[in-house]
């Protein structure tokens, strides 16, 4: 079976996301240098934004490889001006990792955000994943010259913002 993009809800899929975290710990031990609570990161998944945007217009998005949940994005609009779109979120799975899933994964999220009228999709990459930057790059994002200090979980990083037109 090949594989889905699906869109995801909190009430259809909170426990999937969970079950992901679980699975997929790494970001979050980069990020936040801790094993995430799975449940507190899928709600946060769900209900966290980037700043000013109405999470109404958000896709929260899953791709799935056979039956198994493998991914996640969250995609938001009108950050950081009206017309742009934000992925807050893109993880994979480690099993899913470097077959291809992560650039086919990014261009089914930048279709839905042309489609959605935006002209800009902006990504924050923390300065301590230079191999998530590397993806980004290949994909066509580039610096845009913004960078701020994120010291909220202690750990002094330095988050970066690359945008790609649409």
């Amino acid at each position: 079976m090949a594989d889905r993009i699906t869109a995801l809800n909190i009430a259809a899929h909170l426990d999937q996301v969970a079950g992901f975290y679980t699975e997929a710990p790494d970001y979050w031990l980069l990020a936040e240098e801790s094993h995430p609570d799975p449940y507190e990161k899928a709600e946060e998944f769900f209900t966290a934004g980037a700043p000013g945007c109405d999470l109404d217009r958000s896709r929260f998005l899953g791709l799935f490889s056979d039956s198994r949940l493998s991914g996640l994005a969250e995609l938001h609009y009108g950050f950081p001006t009206e017309s742009d779109a934000y992925l807050g979120l893109m993880i994979l799975g480690p099993w899913a990792q470097r077959a291809g899933r992560g650039a086919a994964f990014l261009s089914r999220i930048e279709d839905l955000a042309r489609s959605d009228g935006a002209t800009k999709l902006y990504v924050g990459v923390l300065e301590a994943n230079p191999r998530g930057r590397a993806f980004w790059e290949r994909e066509g994002f580039r610096a845009t010259g913004v960078s701020k200090a994120d010291n909220t979980h202690g750990l002094d990083h330095v988050l970066h913002r690359l945008v790609k037109p649409l």
